[in-house]
């Protein structure tokens, strides 16, 4: 085993087990960074985050704590979740480095393009997330009707709207993962395009399986994009492979 990894990649098992675990404690230490400057701004990012609930609610979007320890637990979340969110780019660049030396020499060309299309594209599914979620909150309002009184607990609000976020920003690297796989010809862009009408019917079910908020404009938000993608990846591969 050690043999054979020295010579697909010039590294020993060890070494390999070695730089993982240095890549690990820079990706922990940079994530453990960040979370202490989102914990010290908490004010200005909960107001942020607060901003969708704002403008589905104007006139009432304040939040109510029930517990003594829920501001408490509110801040430690905001600052876990920011610091892993303003990390990401580090985490991608740290898991692309990691697998680098397994690849060719060809295929290694294409690291620094995915890390950056990996990283641009996690950050517009979390914006899209970001944008319409006051149009989510706005719809389950309306179906819970006018005699309800809004005032969420912030622990919950925030729990589904970085779930939301965090599930936008992973399927959203879609066209990335489609792209891998062509070059690694495990599919052809000949195959995708002539099961293209498949490829909707799954993204349409996945997208309202697995939106957090059940609303049809966080569904439709999720699969325009993701159907784009598709077409998108095919695009990429065709001019990749030639």
């Amino acid at each position: 085993m050690s043999k054979f990894r020295k010579a697909a990649t010039g590294m020993t098992l060890a070494e390999h087990l070695a730089e993982a675990r240095h890549r690990f404690m820079l990706s922990a230490l940079a994530v453990i960074v960040f979370a202490t400057i989102a914990f010290l701004f908490y004010p200005e990012i909960l107001k942020v985050l607060q901003q969708p609930y704002c403008r589905a609610t104007p006139k009432h979007c304040t939040f109510l704590v029930t517990n003594p320890l829920d501001g408490l637990t509110l801040r430690i979340k905001i600052g876990f979740f920011g610091g892993f969110l303003l990390a990401s780019p580090i985490l991608f660049w740290h898991a692309w480095r990691f697998v680098t030396p397994g690849l060719k020499a060809k295929e290694r060309r294409y690291a620094l393009p995915f890390v950056g299309s990996s990283i641009l594209f996690f950050c517009g599914g979390v914006a899209v997330a970001y944008f319409i979620f006051g149009r989510a909150i706005k719809f389950l309002e309306a179906i819970g009707g006018h005699s309800l009184i809004t005032d969420y607990n912030p622990n919950q609000y925030l729990g589904l709207f970085v779930l939301m976020m965090f599930i936008f920003g992973v399927t959203f690297e879609f066209p990335v993962v489609l792209v891998a796989l062509e070059l690694a010809g495990i599919v052809t862009p000949r195959q995708l395009l002539r099961t293209w009408r498949y490829a909707l019917i799954a993204i349409t079910v996945v997208s309202a399986v697995i939106t957090p908020s059940s609303d049809p404009f966080s569904m439709l938000a999720l699969a325009i994009p993701l159907t784009v993608f598709y077409f998108l990846a095919i695009g990429i591969g065709k001019l990749l492979k030639k």
